[in-house]
């Protein structure tokens, strides 16, 4: 699979315009994007990125890592995904960056989305939904999905979010309303953000192949 991630990291790069500044997500596929940045990185003004270990990326290429308050709303965002479903919709979060990657997707005109085909799915919920809380949460949260949605959430122990917060993975869900099931969630006090990007999924799916395919 690294190659199909390869080949959707690197076709990805056709969206890059002169002079942008590239909103960069998290993952083993951007990593091969960032990659493929460092090659026209002269040709851009910088990046916004989702988490610490693509920042440190970014910077190692010599690609300048922007604040996202002090450039307003991208153009351009690339990021990869856990799941995507026929409608563009997503699971992210195995990297536990949702929050960060919610929000740049949220500020960005066009989301691009890079995934291997085994990523494709025609029912978002096989792999765990990742939710981001707040600590003292954890527990309330928890209850709460159970009560909500009948699936089974695991505490991702031992990871800490970038934000210095907790994950849940919920098991044993197939989600037939994506967009309907991020409203409910997200009402939950402790909830800091769920990895279905479902009311805002992705605009352009590349899926890694000879030749990459879009969606």
């Amino acid at each position: 699979m690294s190659e199909a991630k390869r080949l959707a990291g690197e076709k990805a790069i056709e969206y890059v315009e002169d002079g942008m500044i590239v909103g960069v997500g998290t993952g083993s596929t951007v990593a091969y994007f960032i990659d493929a940045l460092a090659g026209i990185k002269d040709r851009i003004k910088g990046a916004v990125s989702s988490s610490d270990q693509s920042t440190e990326r970014l910077r190692s290429h010599g690609i300048e890592v922007m604040d996202l308050n002090a450039t307003g709303p991208l153009s351009l965002y690339v990021d990869g995904a856990d799941e995507c479903d026929p409608h563009k919709r997503l699971i992210k979060g195995g990297g536990a960056a949702l929050t960060r990657e919610k929000i740049i997707a949220e500020a960005s005109r066009t989301f691009v989305c890079i995934i291997d085909p085994s990523k494709r799915v025609d029912v978002l919920g096989r792999f765990p939904l990742p939710i981001e809380v707040i600590p003292m949460a954890r527990s309330l949260v928890a209850r709460e999905i159970v009560a909500r949605t009948g699936g089974q959430p695991v505490w991702r122990e031992g990871v800490v979010t970038d934000n210095g917060n907790l994950v849940l993975d919920v098991h044993n869900l197939s989600i037939t309303d994506p967009v309907g099931l991020e409203a409910d969630l997200n009402q939950v006090p402790g909830v800091v953000s769920v990895g279905l990007f479902a009311r805002r999924g992705a605009d352009v799916v590349i899926v890694g192949g000879e030749p990459p395919t879009l969606l």
